[in-house]
């Protein structure tokens, strides 16, 4: 998992969210690495670039709003072959039931090679939230990446 942030890269903030999504991770069984980098597209890129090489999944937290700084769904795009909409609107659609700032969240979602890129708000409660809504899929996509499951398995 990612860490987008200023203050927790120059260690005057502490990583609430990167802590809930590695627990979140965790209570699910899955080995978790954390990372962090302040806002910048280039760092950004380049951690996610890495991760995907690394990881079957990469959560990211911060950076997703409308602050000048908030580069990190450009980033993503940068590094993804494939989007995958569907994870973001979910995520969205889902935090709009509890606050209207849901409707600034510019997160988006896709696949690296065999790795799926999600981008997460930078609050606590938005990682849970949103890893809430990603969990019942989560292991089914993992699969479908990995060349686990047949892709071509009947559709009801």
């Amino acid at each position: 998992m990612l860490t987008v942030s200023d203050g927790v890269h120059a260690g005057t903030r502490e990583d609430l969210s990167g802590q809930t999504l590695a627990e979140l991770l965790a209570g699910e069984g899955y080995e978790v690495a954390r990372r962090v980098v302040p806002d910048e597209s280039s760092a950004i890129a380049a951690a996610l670039g890495e991760l995907a090489g690394e990881a079957q999944l990469v959560l990211t937290t911060g950076g997703t709003g409308f602050a000048p700084r908030d580069v990190t769904p450009e980033a993503t795009r940068s590094v993804i072959d494939r989007d995958a909409p569907g994870i973001a609107e979910a995520i969205r659609a889902d935090a709009r039931l509890r606050t209207p700032h849901a409707l600034l969240s510019r997160g988006v979602a896709g696949i690296s090679g065999r790795t799926l890129i999600v981008n997460l708000p930078g609050s606590p409660g938005g990682c849970r939230d949103g890893f809430e809504v990603l969990r019942p899929a989560l292991g089914h996509a993992l699969e479908l990446l990995a060349g686990v499951r047949d892709p071509a398995h009947r559709q009801t």
